[in-house]
């Protein structure tokens, strides 16, 4: 189990439009990552978006949320 402050290993993965995101991408700044288990449930919905609003406060700091879901479901959570 990684904690606060260890670095993450690298990973790829496709983003809500089916893009690929690597962790690479942003090497040399800081990245928020989290997790949750599936989009669009109460309590996923409130994490995500407690971090989209503070997104300004943690200045130039990269987030990304993983979540076992398909790229077409994290889309309408997204648009949601």
């Amino acid at each position: 189990m990684l904690k606060p402050g260890t670095k993450a290993p690298a990973f790829t993965l496709l983003d809500q439009n089916g893009q690929k995101v690597k962790l690479s991408e942003h090497a040399g700044h800081k990245v928020l990552v989290y997790f949750y288990p599936k989009a669009d449930t109460p309590g996923c919905t409130t994490q995500s978006c407690a971090l989209r609003d503070v997104a300004a406060e943690v200045g130039d700091t990269a987030i990304i949320g993983i979540s076992p879901d398909q790229p077409e479901r994290l889309a309408k959570f997204d648009t949601k």
